[in-house]
């Protein structure tokens, strides 16, 4: 990876506007908070750790990329498939609406962004199997597939 440092935090009882969570990422101060429990999990701190590292990357992925990714999504959704490679893109699939990808709503973006994010912690955390993982194979070998064609597998700007 190139780029300037990320300063990593562990914090207690993390939280967002949402509730509990593992982790977050706070891209203009360069930064990741952890939760404390997350230090109990080494295989788990390593699949939340890249998911977090790769918003850094999204940031610098430059649109072509981003719009290739979410040509992607658009050609699974066209396929109905269903499940994904973790909960923070599973549970913003589950929220969308039939009008969001057309429209690149908010919603929309950020689904691709975590979608993204959790394709990159299956890919490079050395986590093989998790119960998030719940994305059919051919749709993962397609995502897999991308990363390399997009040259998101070699040297990552952060």
């Amino acid at each position: 990876m190139d780029g300037e440092p990320v300063r990593l935090e562990i914090r207690r009882a993390l939280t967002d506007r949402r509730g509990a969570v593992h982790a977050g990422a706070f891209i203009r101060e360069r930064r990741i908070a952890f939760d404390a429990k997350l230090a109990a999990d080494p295989k788990e701190f390593d699949r939340i750790f890249v998911h977090e590292i790769f918003h850094f990357v999204w940031l610098r992925l430059g649109n072509p990329r981003r719009w290739s990714y979410e040509a992607l999504l658009c050609e699974e959704m066209r396929s109905r498939a269903r499940g994904e490679l973790g909960w923070s893109a599973e549970w913003r699939k589950g929220a969308l609406e039939a009008c969001d990808a057309g429209r690149r709503t908010r919603r929309w973006r950020e689904y691709v962004c975590e979608s993204f994010c959790d394709t990159a912690a299956w890919i490079f955390s050395g986590v093989s199997a998790h119960p998030e993982y719940t994305l059919a194979r051919r749709f993962c070998e397609r995502r897999r597939q991308w990363f390399q064609e997009s040259d998101v597998s070699n040297r990552i700007s952060i």
